[in-house]
């Protein structure tokens, strides 16, 4: 493999979807988007840790969509000393989620090259390069991320008879999911609806054909959704094991 700038499996630019409302984050996102939310003890907000990521992964061009209470989010951008260059569009009335992709996408330096794409809530660390590898290998149209969640309850274990033999605390889930990080091919964005949501029509449609990949996040891979004020506490948590 060579590398390169213009390396044609490895994207150098991508979209983070920062426009959700974060309703199930109050109060942290009454006066902020859900992106700009701080993971405690670092002193940077989600999509912060994001962007240095997606630059340490090769990406030099960023399109950062913005919905709910878009001026802040705008204004930390301008204002941060960022790894990357950032572009801010704000859908003029909503699209849905494939249509603020769409939109978004067609803001992207090279529109006939491939990007990657992420959701603004998803603090992860994985290697971007080998998802493109994977991608490009597998002639796929759309590549999802695919990440095995922790399940938030205790489960129980019975025997055939209706013994309980076992607790387990937390147990890995038994189903993979969209772990809400994506390799698009550069035609990708054509098969996108205007409006409405691409999870129910492009994709489907693409998994049908064969041209849909996932990528299973490597063993130990970090990652979270931030979709509550718990997942930040555990974010916090997390972090001061590994920095201890």
């Amino acid at each position: 493999m060579t590398t390169g700038a213009h390396h044609p499996a490895r994207p150098t630019q991508a979209v983070v979807l920062a426009g959700g409302q974060g309703s199930r984050l109050r109060p942290y996102t009454d006066d902020r988007p859900k992106p700009m939310v701080e993971i405690p003890g670092t002193g940077t907000p989600i999509i912060g840790h994001q962007l240095a990521w997606l630059a340490a992964e090769g990406v030099t061009d960023a399109v950062v969509s913005c919905g709910h209470l878009a001026e802040v989010l705008q204004e930390w951008l301008e204002s941060a000393d960022l790894p990357l260059k950032v572009t801010t569009v704000v859908e003029k009335e909503p699209l849905g989620r494939g249509g603020g992709l769409k939109y978004a996408a067609a803001h992207l330096p090279h529109t006939d090259r491939p990007w990657y794409a992420t959701n603004g809530d998803i603090w992860t660390r994985f290697s971007l390069r080998d998802m493109a590898a994977f991608h490009a290998e597998r002639d796929a149209t759309a590549t999802l991320a695919l990440a095995r969640p922790r399940i938030p309850w205790g489960a129980v274990e019975t025997d055939a008879f209706g013994h309980i033999t076992d607790f387990i605390e937390a147990p890995p889930s038994p189903y993979l999911i969209n772990a809400g990080v994506y390799v698009f091919s550069a035609a990708f964005t054509g098969l996108l609806p205007d409006r409405g949501d691409h999870e129910r029509t492009t994709f489907p449609r693409l998994a049908r054909e064969k041209r849909l990949a996932g990528f299973p996040l490597p063993q130990g891979a970090y990652w979270r959704a931030i979709d509550t004020a718990k997942d930040l506490t555990e974010a916090a948590k997390e972090l001061a094991a590994q920095r201890g």
